[in-house]
């Protein structure tokens, strides 16, 4: 095997020259600056292909649950002998931390407060605001994004483990391409997964690095929350994600996960006991039960009359690019650590465990903050717009008991779920430009963690979370379509498997009766 493979140089290239365009001066860009042209990107999209992104995030979640149920169900991630390498504890921990740690720390109370001072429809601080305010969590954290990961991920186990095809995203393709999958094709395919990787990872690290910011500002206001301390915060995180790269799988990303899930059950578990424990819990139950029997209606809905709906691209729209960008990183992880594991159990364990999770954590975190801005009357919004989004969860943590300590401990928890993320990109990065090699060299490695860090460098210092949200939403759009010719190729693969023909079978018992 080479030592740099086309994807590898290609993606390196186009990153580089994709850095250098974004800290390039405006006096010398001028129009054609970083942020100007990726905003008039990102318009054309969301107003043009909008329904597109509901209608693909819909169909991968149909595809997920409908193959539950499926003959397919039964078949195992690698061969019919092999069974899981990582129990299930491990397994759920490494998946959720790749999936989406920082981003529920960073949205658990922003997001609900945000949809309850500016909900799409009806009056803004209502009773009816309140109860829609935790449903669009629900929605936008739910199914859907495991369902885009799941998906991308159940393809890759089974062509790397069962089929023995070499773990990059074009060679999922080859039911549909044939040969075409080594070619030209097959690079540009895997080269616009790298790319989605990237900007998707990057939409994390720069909220993790702005959030982090935000709570040390507001706990030690000495500091400020600046581009500054965010560049100074990534500069200090990569240093820490590269040495976990090096550890490799079983050690680094393993014990860091397993870390992550700790201290955010941790913090989750004491907040529901210290804060309003009966209506956390009311505010769950409800919601959970108004989540299943909306998700239909809510999967599909836009706003044809209103053309001009910033709630919509702002909200929904952003989170189904964010996922589908982050679905080669996440999904590859995913597969690489599901080995041995039955395609129902692989499905089920990966939409449920991880949406259950999520909602239990949107109901602790953001209905607290509900609770004291709608039920007691606190401003913890009018705090959030005037320092920033990223300082809601501190804000709220402040109103409890151990407050300071809470936030000292989420800060932390950012900081963890920051470094196994990029330390989980850079080993994905690494297997997608190494034909696939389950082990990429440290080099490679290392590498790709610069590369993601500079992106979110250069995306913080050219508009912060707008631009964050910018580069998600275009990445997402080409491997949204890659990706449902992924779900057919998998499709047609799966109806040849030995398992379901009985071919393997039949010419096994031929061969006892001789």
């Amino acid at each position: 095997m080479k030592r740099f493979t086309n994807v590898f140089i290609i993606s390196v290239i186009v990153s580089a020259l994709f850095i250098i365009w974004g800290a390039l001066p405006k006096s010398i860009t001028g129009s054609y600056s970083l942020s100007i042209v990726t905003t008039a990107i990102m318009g054309f999209i969301t107003k043009q292909f909008g329904w597109f992104y509901l209608l693909s995030a819909t169909f991968f979640l149909v595809f997920a649950i409908v193959i539950i149920f499926t003959k397919f169900g039964n078949i195992r991630l690698g061969k019919d002998t092999d069974r899981p390498e990582y129990s299930y504890i491990s397994w759920f921990s490494m998946l959720f931390s790749a999936g989406m740690g920082i981003g529920l720390v960073f949205w658990g109370v922003a997001e609900p407060l945000n949809h309850y001072s500016a909900p799409p429809t009806g009056e803004p601080s209502t009773n009816q605001a309140a109860k829609d305010s935790l449903l669009y969590s629900f929605f936008h954290w739910g199914l859907h994004p495991w369902a885009i990961y799941s998906v991308l991920a159940l393809a890759l186990a089974y062509f790397t483990f069962r089929k023995g095809e070499n773990g990059v995203i074009s060679s999922i393709l080859r039911p549909l391409i044939g040969k075409r999958a080594d070619g030209g094709i097959g690079t540009l395919v895997n080269v616009i997964a790298v790319f989605a990787t990237i900007f998707g990872v990057a939409t994390s690290l720069g909220l993790g690095a702005i959030q982090i910011a935000g709570g040390t500002s507001f706990l030690f206001p000495a500091i400020q929350n600046n581009f500054t301390t965010q560049l100074v915060i990534i500069i200090i995180v990569t240093f820490l994600f590269i040495i976990s790269a090096q550890t490799g799988l079983d050690k680094g990303i393993k014990y860091l996960s397993n870390l992550n899930v700790i201290l955010a059950i941790a913090l989750m578990l004491f907040l529901l006991f210290a804060g309003p424990t009966n209506f956390i819990l009311d505010f769950f139950t409800t919601t959970l039960g108004r989540y299943v029997q909306e998700l239909p209606s809510l999967s599909l809905r836009m706003f044809p009359f209103d053309l001009n709906n910033k709630w919509l691209n702002s909200w929904t729209l952003f989170y189904w690019a964010w996922w589908i960008s982050w679905a080669p990183f996440v999904g590859t992880f995913i597969a690489r650590i599901s080995k041995g594991r039955t395609i129902r159990e692989f499905v089920i364990g990966v939409l449920a465990v991880p949406t259950i999770f999520g909602a239990l954590w949107f109901s602790v975190f953001g209905g607290s903050a509900i609770f004291l801005e709608h039920v007691k009357h606190l401003s913890i919004s009018n705090i959030m717009n005037d320092k920033g989004t990223e300082v809601a969860l501190f804000a709220m943590l402040q109103h409890f008991p151990l407050g300071y300590i809470m936030s000292l401990l989420a800060i932390f928890l950012i900081g963890t779920f920051f470094i196994t993320s990029a330390d989980s990109a850079t080993f994905v990065l690494g297997m997608q430009t190494t034909n696939g090699s389950l082990n990429p060299s440290n080099s490679v490695k290392m590498v790709w963690g610069l590369i993601q860090s500079g992106t979110a460098v250069i995306l913080l210092y050219t508009g912060g979370l707008t631009a964050l949200q910018t580069v998600s939403i275009i990445a997402a759009l080409p491997f949204a379509v890659i990706m449902i010719f992924i779900v057919f190729a998998l499709l047609k693969a799966l109806k040849s498997d030995p398992f379901v023909t009985g071919k393997k079978r039949e010419s096994t018992e031929k061969n006892r009766t001789v």
